[in-house]
């Protein structure tokens, strides 16, 4: 699955979901077809239950872009419920996450006792469990470790049709970050295999969330697609997958509309953080999907009402123009406007020093607001100026 959840700061939010069933008790298996035999030989040998596994690089702005999807600290976040027939449990631990850092090209090494706790009460099985045992439970974090492509290619290898085909084709690392957040896991844990319960099965979910703030767009509009984002559209489903679906948010969000294009194949409404979303899907799976176009690239564009904002943005060109940023807002009385811009130091060649660079750089000033009024100007203006007419 694909989440694209639009941004009230103008980003947006990709969130992928890859999950897959095992049917099967580890240990007992000498054959794997869709779940990575790595992991299952991993989670049979040392008696693992749960395992959740998250490698971040940024942080996720709750203020400004909402509750996240998936929770993760910056940096690489291990935590893991041991069976209770595991007998030394920090041995596990060590052994764990050192097969952990060969796998995913990690420090996971790095983790000791003097960077592990054990909570008693912040987690919780996500899983099947007959009880809460704390002992069994691991943590540890590395605030300091680094996500690169290192990291990215080990887990794209561990889908079952890698990053041929489907949802995975968009994973692509020089896009995946180059964003403002990026967000990889992996859990494992035991769920039921039907509505009854009598048999249990491995979920493996594999996860990656993305955030992009870079938009373009004309006046009061913002446009997104899949090829702008990731630089490359869908050609086809996983052949392997069972259900393929990508979702798009299209709720309204502080008076902004949001259209897609193609026409979704259906809408679905869910209770999301409390509140009601509506959803644009699209079915890869679907026979319609792919019959006028060979490849899939869906398209959001955000707009505003007409009185609400209107923005002009003209980028600076490096030695040839300035930045030019322009807009027409509404100002409730009493009330504090804050505009916060980003922006990259560039290196000065050696002859643009100035003679005092102790000063630093200076910043041109905005000008001033205007103010709506009923007549702009009078024709006695033309013959009489005096200094209490103007102001």
């Amino acid at each position: 699955e694909l989440l694209l959840s639009p941004l009230p700061a103008g980003g947006i939010a990709a969130t992928f979901q890859f999950r897959t069933r095992w049917d099967a008790a580890p240990g007992r298996v000498s054959h794997y077809r869709l779940f990575p035999k790595a992991l299952g030989q991993l989670v049979a040998a040392r008696g693992v239950r749960e395992l959740h596994l998250a490698l971040t690089q940024g942080f996720w702005r709750t203020r400004i872009w909402g509750q996240p999807p998936l929770q993760a600290p910056a940096g690489a976040e291990l935590w893991v419920w041991f069976q209770d027939t595991v007998a030394d449990v920090d041995k596990a631990w060590k052994e764990l996450s050192n097969i952990l850092s060969g796998i995913f090209c990690a420090s996971l090494n790095f983790i000791d006792s003097t960077n592990s706790v054990t909570p008693t009460a912040s987690f919780k099985p996500l899983g099947l469990a007959n009880g809460t045992d704390h002992r069994l439970l691991r943590y540890a974090v590395l605030p300091r470790e680094v996500v690169c492509t290192e990291n990215l290619t080990p887990w794209k290898k561990l889908l079952p049709c890698g990053s041929k085909a489907g949802l995975a084709v968009l994973l692509k690392a020089e896009r995946l970050f180059h964003s403002s957040y990026h967000s990889q896991a992996v859990h494992i844990r035991p769920i039921c295999r039907d509505a009854s319960c009598q048999a249990v099965s491995w979920e493996l979910r594999q996860t990656l969330t993305v955030v992009f703030e870079n938009f373009s767009g004309t006046q009061g509009k913002k446009d997104w697609s899949l090829f702008k984002m990731f630089s490359r559209t869908i050609t086809e489903a996983c052949p392997l997958a069972s259900q393929s679906k990508i979702y798009v948010d299209t709720s309204v969000k502080d008076k902004e509309l949001v259209e897609v294009t193609p026409s979704p194949t259906s809408l679905h409404e869910a209770i999301v953080q409390g509140e009601k979303r509506t959803y644009a899907v699209y079915d890869l799976l679907s026979p319609s999907l792919f019959n006028t176009s060979r490849s899939l690239n869906v398209q959001l564009k955000m707009t505003w009402p007409q009185d609400s904002c209107y923005i002009h943005y003209q980028p600076a060109q490096d030695r040839r123009r300035p930045h030019l940023l322009e807009m027409l807002i509404q100002l409730p009385a009493n009330s504090v406007t804050k505009i916060t811009i980003q922006f990259e130091r560039a290196l000065l060649k050696w002859t643009e020093y100035p003679p005092d660079p102790n000063h630093g750089f200076y910043f041109l000033p905005p000008s001033g607001a205007l103010v709506p009024s009923v007549i702009a100007m009078k024709e006695l203006d033309m013959e009489q100026s005096p200094l209490f007419t103007s102001l």
